[in-house]
């Protein structure tokens, strides 16, 4: 029997720990995300965010992120998942203190999509989505 094949949402900074192969991002996230028989999904709020904290200086350690965000994403063969106003509805509707739009916006991706978020961040758990981590 072949092995259960998974669809995993990518939080921001496992996208980037990714691009940079950064030792922060643990080996089992590694496989999972290296695994060819999963798909991997990166939400255009991950390419907001990029852009965003590019914009502000936050980003130092991987500078080209913002601009060759659409190219890195394609060479991993991820696939890109964009913002709908279902999505929006749904992250601006959340009765939770977590403020950071962008959290919300891949929690209520994840949701809706049944997709479950690859991240380490624990204020996911305060979203009903499924973690992996």
């Amino acid at each position: 029997m072949g092995r259960r094949r998974m669809r995993l949402l990518l939080d921001t900074h496992t996208l980037l720990w990714w691009f940079t192969d950064d030792p922060r991002l643990p080996s089992g996230a590694r496989g999972l995300i290296g695994d060819e028989a999963n798909e991997i999904l990166v939400s255009a709020a991950s390419a907001w965010e990029i852009s965003t904290k590019h914009r502000l200086g936050k980003l130092s350690g991987v500078p080209d992120a913002a601009a060759r965000f659409a190219e890195l994403v394609a060479a991993d063969g991820f696939t890109h998942l964009p913002m709908t106003c279902r999505h929006a509805l749904r992250a601006g509707a959340y009765d939770m203190p977590h403020r950071d739009p962008f959290d919300r916006m891949l929690a209520a991706q994840a949701e809706l999509e049944g997709i479950a978020l690859l991240t380490r961040d624990p204020a996911f758990g305060l979203f009903p989505i499924d973690v992996v981590w």
